[in-house]
């Protein structure tokens, strides 16, 4: 039985600059790591500290990880100045994951905005590994400008793929950026598809408010409360259940989720905080 505790050493082989305040760290680990799309990892820096992040890679590759980090406090301001050749570790994988047995034969819709757009990547990646078991899968991502938008250079080899419908937004277009597509919050992007929304999922994540309204977009759109998956991963900390940092009600992220449906946590209080 694997030691929850154990921590993996691992050598970072590539940097990706995906925005101004986003990378990806592309790392090897000493031991192959395997996870299920959804689960999140902690990343730690040797001397600095840890914090718990989302794979952005698809589950289906074990020997390598992505992990895309937001610039926002200590630990994150430490792993964006970490260079090829560092060295990180890895422990986990923690919580339980999208339920993709569930979406087999199925048109699947994923909303990810900002940063959120990180553990989308790693369910759109594996679901696109055994395309054929869907329907369709349908990507609405988000960002404020263009230069914000990450995963820039992929755009392009997703849309080519069969049975994959890829639609960007931004929230604004500044003078100094050039944009030819969709300008406006991420959910007027429902309104360019045309999916019968019964008995099939979607799943949405990104910062609260993001979450918050896409929650309520989908459903006037006419996705059911436990058809649609939310990644409540801002809540996770320890990993163990132990901080209570992430306790939402009854539930502790890091344990019962991050991935919830709406139904199983529509009515605790401050979802959305």
């Amino acid at each position: 039985m694997k030691n929850p505790f154990e921590v993996i050493p691992g050598k970072i082989f590539e940097i990706i600059q995906e925005s101004p305040l986003i990378k990806t760290l592309r790392i090897r680990p000493e031991k192959s790591i395997k996870f299920k799309t959804g689960q999140f990892v902690e990343l730690s820096i040797p001397g600095i500290g840890e914090g718990p992040f989302t794979p952005s890679s698809s589950h289906f590759v074990s020997n390598t990880m992505d992990i895309t980090i937001m610039k926002t406090g200590f630990v994150t301001d430490h792993v964006h100045e970490l260079q090829v050749g560092d060295r990180v570790g890895i422990r986990g994988p923690y919580g339980k994951g999208y339920p993709i047995e569930k979406f087999k034969n199925k048109d699947v819709v994923i909303m990810g905005g900002g940063v959120g757009l990180a553990p989308t990547r790693s369910l759109f990646l594996t679901l696109i590994d055994e395309v054929d078991n869907y329907k369709s899968i349908t990507f609405l991502g988000g960002a404020k400008t263009p230069k914000d938008f990450i995963y820039k250079d992929a755009i392009s080899k997703w849309r080519k793929i069969d049975r994959v419908n890829f639609l960007r937004t931004v929230d604004l277009v500044p003078e100094d950026q050039k944009w030819d597509e969709n300008t406006g919050v991420v959910t007027t992007l429902l309104e360019k598809i045309d999916i019968d929304p019964k008995n099939n999922p979607s799943v949405v994540c990104g910062p609260p408010i993001m979450m918050k309204f896409g929650t309520f977009a989908l459903k006037d759109y006419g996705f059911t409360d436990e058809n649609i998956y939310l990644s409540m991963e801002k809540k996770m900390y320890c990993g163990f259940g132990e901080c209570r940092h992430c306790v939402i009600g009854k539930y502790y992220a890091c344990k019962d989720g991050p991935v919830f449906t709406y139904e199983m946590i529509k009515n605790e209080e401050a979802i959305w905080e």
